[in-house]
């Protein structure tokens, strides 16, 4: 006979709430995404950083789940996508951003508020350049948009940009080692902080990776960033123009993305929240139950709740 507590554990694994995983081929490259909610609530839509995946988003999402419909992908080449050959597929930010629309359009989003961490920054800020009138509120975490936000940590980069020979590829790709993913996750993070980090979180990183080539696409994707800076006054438009609700959670101890950076965007968006967090740049490895809080009454506030019928009336049609 099933106890109580295993038929509650029962009916929780078939509720709305729970995390789904799914792949979905889009444009011939299997995706990888996690997903929770009910679909007819108003899409939340969560945008990864490097070297990470959706993975860092494990925390989060139950927490959004009751009342959002959250979708998490992983880029290709990052996590459990698909890593199509760099001949065949462009390594760049403006062809990531046009594969992540594809894959709003294969699952039928019309309309999501964008969380945007390091790299999600940049893929997601071309996404509301190409359909502004998709995004219903943003949420920034230490992803950057100002010249101001780029720490010197950005110098190698900076000459790689300025001359991609194979020598500046070189001084680079000591980055890309299983110690120096970890350091991603843990500079500047305090020491006694650094206990609630989970090395499983560089650990998987470094499985995928040390796959064969992997460390060359994303020395590409190193070198293509230099379009995202090019970007910046563009994006920094959208927003001035557009106005959207605005949150902004900032780990005070980034090496890579400046406290300046963060401070920035309010003078585009002067409405825009800030909350500055004691902790690094994967702020979600140690804070993720204040941030699931600040964003639940941000997105309230914001009024995504209330359109929670007309969005779904809107996914149903693009869907039909």
């Amino acid at each position: 006979m099933m106890t109580t507590a295993l038929l509650g554990l029962a009916l929780a694994a078939g509720s709305p709430d729970a995390t789904r995983y799914a792949t979905v081929r889009v444009d011939g490259v299997d995706v990888f995404y996690r997903e929770a909610g009910d679909p007819a609530a108003p899409t939340v839509l969560l945008l990864h950083g490097f070297p990470a995946s959706s993975f860092m988003f494990r925390e989060l999402i139950p927490q959004l789940a009751g009342r959002y419909h959250v979708v998490a992908p992983d880029y290709p080449g990052f996590g459990l996508s698909a890593f199509p050959d760099r001949g065949a597929f462009p390594y760049t930010f403006e062809n990531l951003a046009r594969h992540l629309d594809a894959f709003t359009r294969v699952l039928g989003l019309r309309r999501y508020a964008l969380y945007i961490q390091d790299y999600g920054a940049p893929i997601g800020l071309r996404l509301a350049l190409a359909h502004p009138e998709r995004v219903t509120a943003l949420v920034v975490q230490n992803g950057n948009a100002y010249a101001e936000g780029l720490s010197d940590a950005w110098g190698p980069l900076r000459e790689l940009w300025r001359d991609p020979s194979d020598a500046h590829r070189e001084s680079v790709r000591g980055w890309l080692t299983a110690e120096g993913l970890r350091q991603q996750y843990l500079a500047g993070v305090p020491e006694g902080l650094q206990a609630r980090f989970s090395p499983d979180t560089w650990t998987l990183d470094w499985l995928r990776l040390s796959r064969p080539g992997n460390v060359d696409m994303q020395i590409d994707l190193f070198y293509d960033y230099r379009t995202n800076v090019a970007l910046y006054p563009q994006f920094q438009a959208f927003l001035r123009d557009r106005r959207p609700p605005t949150l902004i959670v900032w780990g005070r101890y980034d090496p890579f993305f400046t406290l300046a950076g963060a401070e920035a965007y309010r003078r585009d968006v002067p409405g825009a929240e800030l909350h500055v967090l004691d902790t690094g740049h994967f702020a979600l490895e140690s804070h993720a139950a204040p941030i699931g809080a600040l964003m639940l009454a941000f997105l309230e506030r914001s009024g995504m709740a209330a359109g929670a019928a007309a969005i779904h009336e809107a996914n149903r049609e693009d869907r039909e």
